[in-house]
């Protein structure tokens, strides 16, 4: 308690800047709703709440990207994550979020010195030749200088900037603890999972602030690809990487984005188009391990039309079982097949209450939108979009890899057709789901998956005499104890009530239709005015039991309508 209240202490200047940049960009009520203010009033630090009147005219998810650029790495790394999240954004947001660039200027080479001694043990100068000591490329968590071996090989060093660390330690203690102020005080915020992200978010970054980490990723996409004549994946050095510095192998290579350069080398757009979907879709439907980040800026071309990607610090991972239910998610959206999307969609809703009716529908007009439009006018983009609006509306939040394997797919296809019009990654799709499904059907992985299956429930089976004897035991200790989840228990006693009242009401009814019966069987009796007051009452109880019969009668209809 007493590290966690000084370590909230230590980032209270860090969280009044972020809270002024906030305000600073017209943000002022969000700060508020999420509780922010609160928190600092306490701590007596004083907030200034004039919000700026240019931002004010700009849309809430242009001023929330300003505010994030201005905060620094963490939270333009945060922007790229949400930008990825088309279960929860929607479309303008998703937009915004995807200008969010992390191009700082570099550091001066003599800060970044005392860091690679220590990465190498010795200084940089006595391990590569040529080490240029200004940057070839910056970002905001490390920057790029180029260098060769003693061997004359090529290479670059991404070195990770000093104090950088520090700085998005404290930015992910403040928005886990943001996370759950928003949980907290937004009660419509919550169905977003904010702690959940936020966690996920800084696992991510912790990842990616590894550079052991990224080598061991380039390293398995080289394994994956060996085989591949047309994608290169640069070499890894490990015995000059650590979790500050990476060193790998340096392509001379055409970037992605200078389309002009591609056609004055004479390569073949629709092939390099082609390839790169060839590669991405493989990543996904059959190695299970891809990059999250396809855009221009991380892919380069070489002579004989072939690729390179880099910078694989952003990556995804999909379980088998998880890539059997791609697998039949992706093959519904390109056959336009509803029940393979509802199924794998009810699934990943787990517990949460989902309206099948209404999904059912919303499935059926997204196919019905499509079914008559030809394969080569359908962009699979589009079709992703939709399908994530239909994920949003009902509340259903995907898991982080597969809003990372939608984002990969959506980017491909953007890509593809900046350099071919006519690209249509559905043309692509098909095989790979045609070779992923006999895979899946295969002789050799249906042994696999029994030998799994014989091997899991032997291990169930192995284990029951053991729990058994562990539940005797304490058992004969009075220890046992047994949790019961009524979720329906207050329901259930409001039921058991109404039904009491109208049991009681309908004793009384009958008490009164007898009591009333015999009454005015009585000839004689008092009277006032010289009116009989036997008969009255007689007349009333039944006017009573008539009005009593009436409600039971309604509420046993409602009852039945609810």
């Amino acid at each position: 308690m007493l590290r966690e209240t000084l370590g909230a202490m230590r980032d209270l200047p860090r969280l009044q800047e972020i809270t002024s940049v906030f305000i600073r960009h017209g943000l002022g009520d969000t700060v508020r709703r999420i509780g922010i203010a609160n928190v600092l009033e306490r701590a007596g630090q004083i907030l200034h709440w004039t919000e700026g009147a240019a931002s004010l005219r700009l849309e809430p998810a242009q001023r929330v990207r300003l505010a994030f650029e201005e905060l620094g790495p963490t939270f333009i790394k945060l922007g790229q994550v949400l930008a990825t999240r088309v279960d929860l954004l929607p479309p303008r947001w998703i937009t915004e979020f995807e200008k969010l660039h992390s191009e700082v200027p570099p550091v001066p080479f003599e800060e970044l010195l005392p860091a690679l001694e220590r990465a190498l043990g010795r200084s940089p100068f006595e391990v590569f030749c040529d080490l240029e000591t200004v940057a070839h490329g910056s970002a905001s968590i490390a920057q790029v200088h180029r260098a060769r071996l003693a061997d004359g090989t090529p290479v670059v060093l991404k070195v990770r900037r000093p104090g950088i660390r520090a700085k998005i330690d404290a930015d992910l203690r403040i928005l886990g603890h943001i996370a759950e102020l928003i949980e907290s005080e937004m009660p419509d915020a919550r169905r977003y999972r904010p702690v959940e992200i936020a966690a996920e978010f800084a696992r991510s970054l912790e990842r990616e602030l590894d550079f052991t980490i990224e080598a061991r990723h380039i390293e398995r996409f080289a394994k994956n690809f060996a085989g591949d004549p047309y994608i290169v994946i640069p070499k890894v050095y490990p015995e000059w990487t650590s979790e500050t510095l990476l060193v790998q192998q340096h392509m001379e290579g055409i970037p992605g984005t200078d389309h002009a350069a591609v056609e004055a080398a004479g390569l073949d757009k629709k092939i390099l188009v082609a390839r790169g979907a060839e590669c991405v879709l493989k990543m996904i439907l059959i190695d299970g391990f891809f990059h999250a980040d396809p855009h221009p800026g991380n892919v380069f071309y070489l002579p004989g039309n072939r690729i390179v990607m880099i910078d694989y610090g952003m990556v995804g991972r999909l379980s088998a079982v998880r890539r059997r239910q791609v697998i039949d998610l992706l093959a519904g959206l390109a056959r336009l097949e509803e029940e393979p999307m509802l199924e794998v969609l009810i699934d990943w809703a787990g517990d949460a209450y989902v309206d099948e009716a209404k999904l059912v529908s919303d499935v059926n007009e997204l196919v019905f939108d499509y079914e008559s439009m030809p394969l080569k006018d359908i962009r699979i983009g589009t079709l992703i979009r939709q399908f994530a609006a239909i994920v949003r509306e009902h509340s259903i939040v995907l898991p982080s890899d597969l809003t990372l394997m939608f984002k990969a797919i959506i980017t491909l296809e953007g890509l593809g057709r900046q350099y071919d019009p006519d690209f249509h990654i559905t043309q692509h799709l098909t095989p790979w789901l045609q070779r992923a499904l006999r895979q899946r059907y295969h002789p050799a992985e249906i042994v696999k998956r029994g030998r799994g299956a014989v091997t899991e429930f032997l291990g169930v089976m192995g284990s029951v005499p053991r729990d058994l004897a562990r539940l005797l035991r304490e058992a004969r200790r009075g220890k046992a104890k047994v949790d019961l989840d009524l979720k329906r228990l207050d329901s259930f006693g409001r039921q058991l009530d109404r039904t009491l009242d109208r049991a009681t009401v309908g004793i009384l009814t009958a008490s009164l239709v007898i009591g009333s019966s015999i009454v005015l069987t009585v000839r004689e009796g008092p009277s006032v005015f010289g009116i009989p007051v036997l008969p009255v009452l007689g007349l009333l109880g039944y006017v009573l039991a008539f009005l009593n019969s009436l409600w039971i009668i309604y509420g046993i209809w409602r009852s039945g309508k609810q």
